[in-house]
This record gives structure tokens, C-alpha cells and sequence, in this order.
């Protein structure tokens, strides 16, 4: 009997990234869909990079955390309703806050094991768009009339509606399992790890400082794609400085003293879409196309925050990478120093600071901060939950491009439900 004998690994190139600017919810894109921004990220990807010919790209992998029931199949709707080859294959893909990098993660490993040559991967969210499911009161009464087996039984049942019932269930920002809002949980990170309030204003005002510094020689030229009248992240503030956001009142962790995070050092709900074009060096070799980096590592962890050391800092909500970065870098045989360029995403200016305190407790050097988010992150751009991810990957990558020379990104994305997602970006 023969056997499949396994198939060797291939290098995975990042070729390129296409994403839409990211607006505040409730403003432009406060009627955009998923798939509609999702679809303008993925036009705007076929457009730039020729990919209009049947067969173009091998799968189409992408996610939403906040869904409507329409959106079931959201990366297949995306692609019949987009520039891209109605038969391109797609799925789905969901981890909260990691989603974009997992789909990212996901795709790649079929590239790696040659059972695609190219594929696109990423995600989107709208905050202004979200689901508001039928109360579930309201929702039981209607099962009992749809299961009715007269129409007396029926009307007995309809019957039982009462106006409480039509006030709709609204999705928070919560975690199911401790009620307390990610922003809450973030606080409780930042006492344990004493991280001060104006260490957070000064990651939060470089954050904006640099991402405009990033749109002004052109950085985002051929990564962003115009959308509803947005051509720049409607979040950023090039002004933004320490004094100014000194003057903002706090709005997490208010049950105890001396409260840190506010507005302006945590992230605001966001709308958008980000996507990113993978393949084997032998793809994009025939289409003459230079890959910007490669993908060499990823890892995921999760962290018990409902059970675990939370008091301590050790196993807050958004910890996670604290303990996957250090696993995927032993893994590698790489320390910090090795790394020319880290990404961490600024869910809160604190998490970042706390992530930063962890990973140098847990044995790895201090990373050096004019090598970290060099271009600004999600303090300035924004976090459509989704989209991070890929914004992230593409990001880096072309910024490890441009350098033109060998070098080595690290990222590293937080995730609701204590969980995290991190890679390593080379270029040779």
C-alpha cells in the first residue's frame, strides 16, 4: 500500500495588504455592512495586483466578531460580490480581536503545505451596523406559536407578548463570563502592573504622532483604498500630545482611586475593513511581483482571567501574548534583540505597557522603543476588531520593505476572551 509522503514546507510571502480607513462607528461608515467594507478592501487588493483571471487566487479566508445572521457567510458573499473570480473558495474565521491574524495564520499554512498557491486573508467589523437580537422573551413566545398545532394555540401563545418583550438585546462590550467590559478589565491589568497614567498618554499621543508622520511620506499609498469619503484613519489626531490628553477624565476603573485609562489612551469602536494577499515565492516569481516579507512563526496562547492570577496581572483578560511571545521566540531561537521592528496592538495604552512589564519579567530583553509601532497602531488608527490584524501584517511588512535590507518584525494582538495571537515577519 502506498502512503502520501508529507510535503515539504514553503516559505510563505506577505505580497502586498488593501484596507479601507478606519472611521470612528457611527459616522461614514455608519451604514456600511461588513461585506460592503469587506468588499471595498478586496477590490481595491484585485485592482492593485491584477488578480481579475479565473483562478487567480487559491481561498479567500476572512471574519467578522460582530455578525448579523446575513453575514453567516460572510468571506463566500464577499467574494460573489467583488471583482475577484466567483469561483474562489472561502470560509469564515472568528477569535475576536486575532481574528484578521488568524485568518492570516490559517492561509498561510496552506500555502506552506502546498495545498494552495496564494490566498487573501483578513476581516472586517462595523460597530454602527451591529446585530440587535429579538429579546429572548419575545423570542421563546414566538417559538411557542410557531410550534402551535392550532390556531387557537397560536393566539395563546402571541398573547403572552408584553412590552418588555420588544426592547431588542443590544451586544455589549463584555465578557460573558465576568459581566466587566474589556475597557474594566484593562483597568484591573494596569493597577496590578502599576502603569501610570502618563506613560499611557505618551504611548497614546506617539501612536497618533507617528501614523500621521506614516500618511505624510506616503507609507499608506498603496495600502489604503478610498472609502465614503475617507482617504486617512477618521481617528487620527496629528496633534495629538501628552498635555493635551493630560486634560481628559478618566472612564475606566472609576470604583477605585486615582483611575488612568480614558478616551484618548484607549481605543475608540471603529469601523473598518483590512486585507492581505499571501503566496509561495514561485506564485508571485511567474507574476513578477516582489514579496515585501515572509512569514516565519506564529503562536497563540490563552489565559484563565475569570479563575487565574488576576489580582497579580498575571492572567489579565488582554495577557495572552504575554505568554505566546516568549513561547513562539524560544521556539525560533530568536530573542528581542533579534527584532528590528515590534507591533504590539494598542487595544489600551496600558495593555501595551503591561504586555511590554511582562515579557521582561519572563526573561526577555527590554524592547526598545523607537522600534515599537513605528508607524502608529490602533490608539491612533482605530480597531474594527476584525481587521486589526491584517492592517498589522501588511503594515509591517511594508515597513520591513522599505528598509531594504534584511530584517525581522514582531506582532503581537490581544484578543477578547483572554487570548492572543502572535507572528514573526522576516525578510532576507
Amino acid at each position: 500500500m502506498s502512503t502520501l509522503k508529507p510535503a515539504a514546507v514553503r516559505r510563505v510571502a506577505v505580497i502586498g495588504g488593501s484596507r479601507i480607513p478606519f472611521a470612528r462607528s457611527d459616522g461614514p461608515y455608519a451604514t456600511a455592512s461588513n461585506q460592503e467594507m469587506l468588499g471595498a478592501a478586496l477590490d481595491g487588493l484585485v485592482e492593485r495586483y491584477g488578480l481579475h483571471a479565473p483562478g487567480a487566487v487559491g481561498e479567500f479566508v476572512a471574519g467578522a466578531v460582530l455578525k448579523h445572521s446575513r453575514d453567516f457567510n460572510l468571506a463566500r458573499e464577499t467574494v460573489l460580490g467583488s471583482r475577484l473570480d466567483a469561483r474562489t473558495p472561502a470560509y469564515d474565521i472568528q477569535q475576536a480581536c486575532g481574528t484578521g491574524l488568524q485568518a492570516v495564520v490559517a492561509a498561510a499554512n496552506k500555502i506552506a503545505l502546498g495545498q494552495t498557491e496564494s490566498a487573501v486573508a483578513g476581516g472586517a467589523d462595523t460597530a454602527s451596523d451591529a446585530p440587535l437580537g429579538v429579546n429572548d422573551n419575545l423570542r421563546k413566545v414566538l417559538l411557542e406559536a410557531r410550534r402551535a398545532k392550532s390556531p387557537g394555540a397560536r393566539l395563546r401563545a402571541l398573547a403572552k407578548v408584553r412590552p418588555g418583550h420588544l426592547v431588542p438585546d443590544i451586544p455589549r462590550n463584555a465578557e460573558p463570563r465576568t459581566g466587566l467590559s474589556m475597557g474594566e478589565h484593562a483597568a484591573v491589568t494596569a493597577r496590578a502592573w502599576g502603569v501610570t497614567r502618563e506613560a499611557q498618554d505618551e504611548l497614546a499621543a506617539a501612536s497618533h504622532q507617528r501614523l500621521a508622520a506614516a500618511y505624510e511620506r506616503g507609507l499608506f499609498q498603496d495600502l489604503v483604498v478610498p472609502f465614503r469619503g475617507l482617504a486617512r484613519d477618521q481617528n487620527l489626531r496629528p496633534g495629538s500630545s501628552t498635555e493635551k490628553l493630560a486634560s481628559l477624565k478618566p472612564v475606566f476603573g472609576l470604583d477605585r482611586p486615582e483611575p488612568t485609562m480614558t478616551a484618548g489612551n484607549s481605543t475608540p469602536l471603529t469601523d473598518g475593513a483590512a486585507l492581505v494577499l499571501l503566496a509561495s515565492e514561485e506564485w508571485a516569481a511567474e507574476r513578477g511581483l516582489e514579496p515585501l516579507a515572509y512569514l516565519s512563526a506564529y503562536e497563540t496562547a490563552a489565559v484563565d482571567f475569570v479563575h487565574g492570577d488576576v489580582a497579580d496581572g498575571e492572567d489579565g483578560l488582554l495577557m495572552a501574548p504575554a505568554y505566546a511571545v516568549p513561547r513562539m521566540l524560544e521556539r525560533a531561537g530568536l530573542g528581542m534583540a533579534d527584532f528590528d521592528l515590534i507591533e504590539v496592538h494598542e487595544a489600551f495604552a496600558s495593555q501595551v505597557l503591561a504586555t511590554l512589564a511582562a515579557w521582561e519579567k519572563r526573561g526577555l530583553d527590554p524592547v526598545d522603543r523607537s522600534r515599537l509601532n513605528v508607524a502608529g497602531s490602533s490608539l491612533a488608527t482605530g480597531h474594527p476588531f476584525a481587521a486589526t490584524g491584517a492592517r498589522i501584517v501588511a503594515t509591517l511588512a511594508k515597513l520591513l520593505a522599505e528598509r531594504d535590507a534584511p530584517g525581522r518584525g514582531l506582532i503581537s494582538v490581544c484578543a477578547a476572551g483572554g487570548q492572543g495571537v502572535t507572528a514573526v515577519l522576516e525578510r532576507p
